[in-house]
């Protein structure tokens, strides 16, 4: 079922996204100019121009960006003693493993970098806490290292203390993520001298901690929200025109709007 799931979300999430309604409208245009139908090939070009003005305008998606930017705060981590953490938590999803990994010998980090700049930060402010990497591969059809053995690479090449490191390498999504973190987080917890459980830092993209979180307190998890990877300011850039800032913006939007969608139907959240 889990498989299923997440099959059909990609497949929802590439019918869905703006820029390849283009295509599409495109195609459409071509078919009628074919049968000479002059009328709907004008109309699916126009179709298809308003839809290249939505995705490059930047507003129009900065706006939903910002609005899920912006509903879980950052967390003061100033004022938390480490000895009131359980441990910390990276969620996958910036790291390339696969066949670039193994090819060139060298781990790709994506525009979600800061996911993986920020664990070093924190597995450094706190050599004593437990911290644990989950992900295997976000891809339909996974191929070559996990991106939880390219990040146990990543921890390796930069000398951090690797002692309290625990690596989840099956999960393909957020849901997995945390159901398979799950027992291992308990593990860890009954091994600990309090009997009471401590909240966990939790790092991920700020677009995706209102999800995310959800599905860790649904499990009963607690966690400290730490978000980065910030893509939008707090004003929106109203004169600025970009295709491919606006792409990347959709897709982000529109991942995480389905993602909420279908976990809420399906009361994982």
């Amino acid at each position: 079922m889990d498989t299923l799931f997440f099959v059909f979300s990609k497949i929802v999430q590439f019918c869905i996204e703006p820029l390849n309604w283009v295509i599409v409208f495109v195609v459409f245009s071509l078919l009628f100019l074919s049968l000479r139908k002059p009328h709907l090939c004008k109309r699916f070009l126009l179709f298809a121009l308003a839809d290249l003005l939505l995705i490059g305008w930047l507003p129009t998606s900065e706006v939903f960006l910002r609005s899920l930017e912006d509903v879980i705060p950052k967390a003061q981590l100033a004022q938390i003693s480490e000895t009131d953490l359980g441990g910390i938590i990276i969620l996958g999803g910036a790291i390339e493993g696969g066949e670039i990994a193994l090819d060139r010998g060298e781990v790709s980090i994506y525009s979600s970098a800061e996911r993986v700049t920020k664990a070093f930060e924190l597995i450094r402010k706190y050599p004593d806490l437990p911290f644990i990497f989950t992900g295997f591969s976000g891809h339909l059809s996974p191929v070559g290292m996990s991106e939880a053995d390219a990040f146990k690479q990543l921890v390796s090449e930069q000398g951090l203390p690797d002692k309290n490191a625990h690596y989840e390498k099956q999960s393909r999504n957020t849901y997995e993520n945390v159901l398979r973190m799950k027992p291992m987080i308990l593990e860890l917890e009954s091994k600990g001298a309090n009997d009471t459980p401590k909240p966990w830092l939790l790092i991920t993209s700020a677009r995706h901690m209102y999800r995310s979180q959800r599905i860790f307190q649904r499990q009963g998890l607690g966690v400290i929200p730490v978000p980065v990877d910030y893509q939008t300011s707090k004003q929106l850039r109203w004169g600025k025109f970009d295709l491919e800032d606006g792409m990347q913006n959709w897709n982000k939007v529109m991942h995480e709007g389905i993602g909420l969608l279908a976990y809420w139907i399906t009361g994982r959240i």
